[in-house]
């Protein structure tokens, strides 16, 4: 029986602590339970901004891009990742390779593109023994609990990511672009606003300028949005970091940023803002089987250490372009 949507936002529970959690019906094959709710469901996510579904039982990657598919308008392929992860189809992923003894920090998903997912989606397959949930935050109330004078500056000016496709460490060109062939590389550059330079050793230098607050294109709330300080040098492990340097430069790393106009964000600044993002955190283990739907602009998400093994998808759902999120801070956006 198909419920609507008043009778399933009245079927979440709530939590100071994790995600608004929903069952789903016991037994229930996961496409066609899916398939009934979908209206409901993103009803839910529109209401809450993620959705933790239980007991779906998802047990491979065939049926969950089927119930990705049924779920979303259209799934986008990964657009310049920072790091490698295994395709299974366009817009379905391996979570992204990442130490397993490492946060991922709070972010939200492909945040330096032009075209970015609204919807995420992730099923998890196999859970791990120990940690490894996807933690999640209201990105509105993370700007809203930033310090004022911080916010204003990323508004005005922007963030710059600049990153150094190295075959040694992260991405490579070929798995950030699909190709290494140089004219097709430098073609999407241009059209995705991006500033390129080869190097005399082969490797490609980038940088690109992004908004750091948008309007949620339904709501228009602002919310705090971009990869400042996941993607910060300052994120990394000390001696990772001091082995990077040592070995590319500072000024090549794989992946950094900064503000809009060049000014290097500082170790505060990414503490002030990770600070942020726990302040607001909720986190649930994850269950074999679950099904967790994220509203990637207003809902940052992340990634606990874990051991044991973890198989988790990730659907790249309904994309939204910059754009039509009034970007502030200079932003230039082909």
């Amino acid at each position: 029986m198909s419920l609507s949507s008043a009778t399933l936002l009245h079927a979440v529970t709530q939590s100071p602590d994790g995600p608004p959690l929903l069952h789903a019906d016991a037994g229930a094959d996961p496409v066609g339970w899916a398939d009934r709710h979908r209206t409901a469901l993103r009803a839910v996510v529109a209401e809450h901004g993620c959705v933790l579904v239980r007991g779906l039982g998802l047990t491979d990657p065939a049926g969950t891009e089927t119930v990705f598919r049924r779920l979303t308008d259209s799934l986008m392929p990964d657009r310049e990742p920072f790091a490698p992860r295994r395709t299974y189809a366009e817009g379905v992923y391996s979570a992204t390779k990442w130490p397993t003894d490492q946060p991922m920090c709070l972010h939200h998903e492909s945040s330096y593109a032009l075209d970015f997912p609204g919807l995420l989606l992730f099923a998890c397959l196999d859970a791990p023994t120990e940690g490894g949930a996807t933690p999640v935050a209201d990105a509105e109330a993370v700007l809203t609990s930033l310090p004022t004078a911080l916010v204003d500056r990323f508004e005005r000016e922007g963030w710059l990511l600049t990153r150094s496709y190295h075959e040694e460490i992260g991405a490579s060109v070929a798995e950030a672009f699909g190709t290494e062939d140089r004219g097709v590389v430098e073609r999407y550059c241009r059209a995705q606003g991006i500033d390129f330079a080869w190097q005399s050793d082969g490797s490609l230098h980038t940088r690109q300028h992004r908004a750091a607050v948008l309007r949620h294109p339904v709501t228009g709330r602002r919310c705090w949005f971009n990869q400042i300080a996941f993607l910060n040098e300052w994120t990394m492990e000390p001696e990772v970091r001091d082995y990077l340097i040592d070995v590319y430069g500072a000024d090549a790393l794989p992946f950094n940023t900064r503000f809009g106009n060049g000014d290097p964000v500082d170790a505060d600044i990414v503490s002030a803002i990770n600070g942020a993002y726990d302040a607001h955190v909720r986190r649930t283990p994850w269950r074999s089987g679950d099904l967790l739907l994220v509203d990637n602009i207003r809902t940052a998400h992340g990634r606990d250490p874990f051991e044991g093994p973890r198989e988790v998808l990730a659907g790249l759902g309904d994309p939204v372009r910059l754009t039509d999120c009034a970007p502030t801070g200079g932003v230039r956006a082909a």
